[in-house]
This record gives C-alpha cells, sequence and structure tokens, in this order.
C-alpha cells in the first residue's frame, strides 16, 4: 500500500499534522518514537494557548489522546518506532524504521512531513543533570515566570541566550549572563539593548565547572577560560581562581541539536543541521517533502509556532496532492 502522506514525529507539530491530516481523509500514517516533544520533561508548561497550566506529561498525552481520537480509516498510528531513512522511489518515498527489538519495517507514500524535532545541548558541569527541573532549565518562555523576584543566570551568548534574558528581565530580580568566549554571537543591536537594562550584567570568558543546591538551585561555580585575557574574565585570569555566583534559577541556551541526521543525505540543512524550507509552505527542496517545528531553520521555536507550522503544511500538502 501507498499512503498519501507520512508524519514522523509526536510532538505539537506531528500531533497538530495527524488531526488536521485526519479531517481531510489523506490516507496517513503517523511514526511516533516519542509523544510530546522537548516539553515532555517540563513540570509545568504555561503557555499552551487554551490551557493554563499542564504538565509536560499531560501535555504529551494530550497530543497521544486527540490524534487516536481522530485515528481509524484514514489516519493508521505506529508508536515506538523511530525513522532511520528515507529514500526516493520513483514518484513516491519509501520510509524504513526501527521498531527497537532489531525489526524494521519500510512503509511507501506520496509525500512526508517531517516533525522529528530537536534536542538541547546540555550543560555540561557538575551536578547539572542532578538538578535539571530543579532549578536549571532549558525554557525560559515554560519556566521563567517561576522565578519572578529572583537572582538567575543565563548560561550563553547567542541570541537565544540573549532574548531568554530579555524575557527574564521582565519579572526577575537580576539576570547575569555568562559567555564562554570573548565575544557574543549575538546580533549587536540585541546585546546593546539588553545590557543596557540596570538589572542585567554579562560575564565574559568562563566555563560553568560545577552547579550548586542540595534540592534546588543555589548558585554555579565558575571559573576564567583557557584563553581568558580580559579584564571581563570571570575568576581571576590569572591564577584561574573560580568563583561563585549566588542564583535561584539557571537558564541554559547553548543549542540545539536537530534531530535530523537520518534525512542529511537526501535534504539540504542549515550549518548546524535544520532542515531549510520556504516558510511560506513549509516545503523543502526536495519535492514531496515538508517539514515544520524544531527540525527546521525558522527563526522561533515553541510548541504553538510549531503546531501552527504543522498546520500550514497540510494545508499546501493537501493542496498539492487534490489540485496540482
Amino acid at each position: 500500500m501507498t499512503y498519501d502522506l507520512i508524519i514522523i514525529g509526536g510532538g505539537p507539530a506531528g500531533a497538530a499534522a495527524a488531526v488536521y491530516a485526519a479531517r481531510k481523509r489523506l490516507k496517513t500514517l503517523l511514526i511516533v518514537a516519542e509523544w510530546g516533544g522537548q516539553s515532555i520533561v517540563s513540570e509545568q508548561v504555561y503557555n499552551w494557548i487554551g490551557t493554563v497550566s499542564l504538565s509536560g506529561p499531560e501535555l504529551a498525552e494530550g497530543f497521544k489522546k486527540h490524534v487516536l481520537a481522530n485515528a481509524g480509516e484514514s489516519l493508521e498510528v505506529k508508536e515506538g518506532e523511530k525513522v532511520n531513512a528515507i529514500a526516493k522511489m520513483g514518484e513516491n518515498f519509501s520510509v524504513k524504521t526501527d521498531k527497537g527489538d532489531g525489526k524494521s519495517e519500510e512503509f511507501l507514500t506520496k509525500t512526508i512531513l517531517i516533525t522529528s524535532g530537536s534536542g538541547r545541548r546540555k550543560l555540561e558541569a557538575k551536578n547539572a543533570d542532578r538538578l535539571e527541573h530543579k532549578g536549571l532549565t532549558y525554557c525560559a518562555s515554560c519556566d521563567g515566570p517561576l522565578f519572578a523576584d529572583m537572582d538567575v543566570a543565563v548560561i550563553g551568548g547567542g541570541n537565544a541566550g540573549f532574548e531568554t534574558a530579555a524575557q527574564l528581565l521582565a519579572y526577575c530580580k537580576s539576570v547575569t549572563l555568562l559567555n564562554r568566549s570573548d565575544t557574543f554571537r549575538a546580533d549587536e543591536i540585541t546585546v546593546e539593548k539588553v545590557l543596557k537594562n540596570p538589572k542585567m550584567k554579562a560575564i565574559k570568558n568562563v566555563d560553568i565547572l560545577e552547579v550548586r543546591g542540595d534540592k534546588f538551585v543555589e548558585g554555579l561555580v565558575y571559573k576564567p577560560a583557557r584563553n581568558a585575557s580580559h579584564s571581563d574574565a570571570g575568576g581571576d585570569a590569572k591564577t584561574g581562581e573560580t568563583k561563585e555566583l549566588k542564583v535561584s534559577g539557571i537558564f541554559v541556551e547553548v543549542g540545539q541539536i536537530p534531530n535530523t541526521d537520518f534525512v542529511k543525505d537526501l535534504l539540504p540543512l542549515d550549518k548546524i543541521g535544520r532542515i531549510k524550507i520556504d516558510p511560506k509552505t513549509q516545503k523543502t527542496e526536495v519535492p514531496g517533502i515538508w517539514a515544520a517545528g524544531d527540525c527546521t531553520d525558522v527563526l522561533y521555536h515553541q510548541n504553538n509556532i510549531a503546531a501552527g507550522d504543522a498546520v500550514r503544511a497540510l494545508e499546501d500538502i493537501y493542496l498539492a496532492i487534490h489540485t496540482k
């Protein structure tokens, strides 16, 4: 059998696409390795529109319930399988999966929507893993309001780091941004504007050594990076003396790792591995393949944006199948 559409991924983009595909009566297969996307690990999500607050697992369960409520004649769901290869097969595509038990499956489809998401690059420091979601977080939009009137730190000097700092400045007592190098990767105008805030401070040329705290984050320890030589380096640049920063929250913005290895030989990717798309349609540069959500090179990555991007893709896929 050849499907009209195969959707890859069970996060907000994949779930939204599956519901829309079912309603449009496209013969669709949704392949889900895990429901929920990155938010599965969040204690509370406050920015999922229509719901004041819910946990990451609750959000994931909602995705699953909504999709399965639409499963049936036109929508089929394969859970617990990971796509490991896509290939062109004449006018169609072949999608191969790993079932996790040493077995694999292969499916044929006219079109593909990739919503495989991405993973956060983790902070490599002592106790960072132990205190994750206990004051150390990777999502300011999700968790930032929990730290109102507190001193917090942001790790990372790119646009994401400074944008996170800007969000936190709205309600935190102070924000200290720590950057590993002597220069920020963020746009100059963004850096200048954020650093003008009297509650904001930046420390360059530092390596984060340790996150401190028993049951919750209480601070972090840093030292000058090896190449540190400037007066704004943390600690003592000559002696390598470490310093401690007392904070109640740590927001890590050191990059994302797109889940796109399985298409790296098929689709054009940007320098950090995200799928290049046309933002008007979500089309990739390979006819018949669309992509949406955090695996793509769109400017912002959020649950609501991913879901909307997937709906846009579905509208275009439907037209491509039935009118073009």
